[in-house]
């Protein structure tokens, strides 16, 4: 009898509310030599931010790699920008101001 095949879980990525620094389980923590697979709650005890040093009790759960930002509640508002990725959100916004630049410049061809 063969075994089903079971989908990887989404391992959540944690985020310093110190500093900023994020802890992705897929790169691990090479400083503190933390193999890259090792979950937020895997960590040791006495596991610190390798920037500043911060408890483990500072870090709030961001949720998966490339998942959209925001309440999941609230996803389905905002003419489905909130759906959006914050690589995509990003995306967006410096390429519409890209546009803007380009058209500004583009009335000095004017006259």
């Amino acid at each position: 009898m063969s075994n089903p095949a079971v989908e990887p879980k989404e391992l959540d990525q944690y985020e310093c509310r110190a500093c900023g620094y994020t802890y992705e389980p897929e790169k691990g923590d090479s400083k503190n030599n933390i193999p890259p697979g090792t979950t937020f709650d895997e960590l040791p005890l006495n596991w610190r931010c390798p920037v500043c040093g911060a408890k483990t009790t500072a870090f709030q759960n961001l949720g998966p790699v490339g998942s959209p930002s925001g309440f999941k509640e609230n996803l389905n508002y905002g003419l489905g920008v909130n759906r959006l990725t914050p690589a995509q959100k990003n995306l967006l916004i410096f390429g519409a101001l890209g546009v803007g630049v380009l058209f500004f410049l583009s009335l000095y061809g004017l006259q």
